[in-house]
């Protein structure tokens, strides 16, 4: 059997954070605003995976009203996610996902972005891609005040 899952968020950027894609760390003036550490990618790839293996989404297991998870490595919470989805007979197939914000540019950091997830994932890099994409000045991603992600992934049993 095989499924597939589609994530999305959106973060505001502010200043005074570390701006996260995947756990990676990117020098940039402002950083994703959030709850946890706010690294909205792993934050779409919780929810992409958890769709597909129908166990729920991000905020019934780490809900932003919590104060347990203020501040929160998203990454260990991607973890967590994967290590459900696989206790449920799922593993990952592949992974893709679009990274939309004017800056910074991804594309310098894709493959340690693609590395850092393909070892959550527990999965070879090759099955893991990002992409990098603008709003040409469109909206608030746009105008430089927020990122958002997609990412979709297939899951087989």
């Amino acid at each position: 059997m095989i499924k597939t899952g589609l994530g999305y968020d959106i973060h505001r950027l502010k200043k005074g954070r570390r701006f996260l894609l995947a756990g990676v760390e990117i020098p940039f003036s402002r950083g994703e605003d959030g709850h946890s550490d706010g690294d909205v990618l792993a934050h779409a790839v919780c929810d992409a995976l958890l769709g597909a293996s129908a166990l729920g989404d991000i905020g019934e297991f780490f809900s932003p009203s919590d104060p347990a998870w203020k501040d929160a490595d998203s990454m260990k919470l991607l973890r967590d996610v994967y290590e459900r989805v696989k206790k449920s007979g799922w593993k990952i197939v592949n992974l893709d996902c679009v990274i939309i914000c004017e800056k910074p540019k991804v594309l310098t950091f894709r493959d340690a972005i693609r590395k850092s997830l393909s070892e959550v994932l527990e999965t070879a890099p090759e099955n893991v891609f990002v992409k990098g994409k603008t709003k040409e000045g469109l909206g608030s991603v746009g105008q430089g005040k927020a990122i958002e992600v997609f990412a979709q992934c297939l899951l087989e049993k």
